[in-house]
C-alpha cells in the first residue's frame, strides 16, 4: 500500500526531458507563425502554418504531451506575447473568430498523438497521415461552428468560406506525416509508443 502511494506522485510529474520537448515544440508553433497570415475570400479567420506545428507536436510527442504543448503555447499567447501569426496575442484573440480553432488545436494534437501511438513503435506513412487528417478535420469541425457563432455569419456560409482551409490542411497533414515518419526512422526509440512502453516497463 505504501509502495503504491509513493509511486503515484512520480507518475504525475513530467520528466525534465519531456518538459524540454514540450517547450521546444511550443517554440516551433510560434516560429511557424513568422511567415504571417493570409485572409482569403473574405474569411475572418486567417490561413497560417501554425497548424502544422500542432500536428507535429501531437504526432511526435504523443497525446498528452502534444496537448500540453499547445496549452503552453496558448497560455503564452494569453499573457500577451504576440506568438500567433500576424503578431497577435493577448486575451482579445480568445474573443475573436479564431477562438474555436485555437481551442480545437488542443483536441487536434491530442487525437493525432493518440492515433499515432496506436500505430506501434514505427507507424507507417499511411497511418500517421490518417491521424493528421483526422486531427485537421476535428479542428475544422470544432472551429467552424464557433466562428459562425462569434461572427454572426450563418453556419452554412461559414462552412463555405472555410472550404478554403481544406487544401492547405491536407498539404500540412502530408508534410507533418513525412516529417514524423522520417524522424521515427532516424530515432525509433523517440516515438510516442516507444516512450509509453518504457514508462510502462519502468512502473511495473
Amino acid at each position: 500500500m505504501n509502495t503504491s502511494d509513493s509511486r503515484t506522485p512520480s507518475r504525475r510529474v513530467l520528466p525534465a526531458a519531456d518538459m524540454a520537448r514540450v517547450a521546444v515544440f511550443a517554440a516551433l508553433i510560434a516560429v511557424l507563425g513568422m511567415p504571417g497570415q493570409f485572409h482569403l475570400f473574405g474569411n475572418s479567420v486567417p490561413i497560417t502554418l501554425q497548424t502544422l506545428g500542432v500536428l507535429l507536436a501531437g504526432a511526435i510527442l504523443g497525446a498528452w504531451r502534444g496537448a500540453l504543448t499547445v496549452m503552453l503555447f496558448l497560455g503564452l499567447v494569453a499573457t500577451g506575447l504576440p506568438l500567433l501569426a500576424g503578431g497577435r496575442g493577448g486575451l482579445g484573440v480568445f474573443a475573436g473568430p479564431s477562438v474555436g480553432y485555437l481551442a480545437a488545436w488542443v483536441v487536434g494534437a491530442f487525437v493525432v498523438g493518440w492515433l499515432v501511438e496506436r500505430g506501434g513503435r514505427r507507424p507507417g506513412m499511411h497511418w500517421v497521415l490518417a491521424g493528421c487528417l483526422i486531427g485537421s478535420t476535428l479542428i475544422l469541425v470544432i472551429g467552424v461552428p464557433v466562428q459562425s457563432l462569434v461572427t454572426g455569419v450563418p453556419l452554412g456560409e461559414t462552412v463555405t468560406l472555410s472550404l478554403v482551409f481544406v487544401p492547405g490542411d491536407a498539404m500540412k497533414s502530408v508534410a507533418a506525416a513525412a516529417v514524423v515518419v522520417g524522424a521515427q526512422r532516424a530515432y525509433p526509440d523517440a516515438s510516442p509508443a516507444a516512450r509509453r512502453q518504457r514508462l510502462s516497463n519502468s512502473s511495473s
